[in-house]
């Protein structure tokens, strides 16, 4: 199956490929559940058999992810106040927010820098950013060497690997799992802390 898809993709015109990599790394930050990394990879692992290149696939995929990035920022600067501070959302108290506020407020442009290594809260700290309205083109530009610098790394990964993709994809899925679940005991330490300290009164 595999071997079929890259011989097939290795005869696709090489210009359709770096639109639907860019479209990839620019809707995962719109729609999560889409798998860009492994598509990245899976692109890399041509350039051995095609005319692709490594600088044009990590420019035009670092652009996409920032560019996606940008317009989730977009988003949460204005309506994220709507979403989250007026009780749109009958099961998140807006006071509720209050200290992931002071937090993003202090480490938001780290944030930034760290999110393309942070499966599953990209999109996340994008509205957060956004809500915070940090300086946009700083975001842009930080956003940007996040990029590059995670997509550096898988690209390497699917030119080393070569037509070994499922390996690729055992071990991005497995650091993509480790991420949620420190970021989920993260989480959880938060709300049983706020549910404490507001009951306890």
């Amino acid at each position: 199956m595999l071997e079929d898809s890259l011989q097939y993709m290795s005869q696709v015109s090489p210009i359709i490929i770096y639109v639907l990599l860019f479209l990839f790394a620019f809707g995962e930050n719109v729609f999560p559940p889409l798998p860009s990394d492994l598509v990245i990879v899976f692109g890399a692992t041509l350039i051995a058999s095609t005319s692709l290149s490594y600088f044009p696939i990590l420019i035009i995929t670092g652009l996409g992810s920032a560019a996606g990035f940008i317009l989730m920022y977009y988003i949460g600067k204005f309506f994220g106040e709507n979403i989250l501070r007026k009780g749109k959302i009958k099961f998140i108290n807006p006071g509720a927010i209050d200290k992931p506020d002071q937090w993003f407020r202090k480490y938001g442009y780290f944030l930034i820098l760290a999110n393309r290594f942070l499966p599953g809260t990209r999109s996340v700290i994008s509205f957060f950013s956004g809500i915070h309205k940090l300086d946009p083109n700083k975001t842009f530009v930080i956003a940007l060497i996040s990029a590059f610098l995670w997509n550096a790394i898988i690209i390497y990964l699917g030119m080393a690997l070569g037509n070994n993709i499922n390996l690729v994809d055992h071990y991005l899925e497995t650091y993509s799992n480790i991420i949620l679940i420190i970021t989920g005991v993260i989480i959880l330490a938060f709300v049983v802390r706020f549910i404490y300290y507001r009951f306890a009164k």
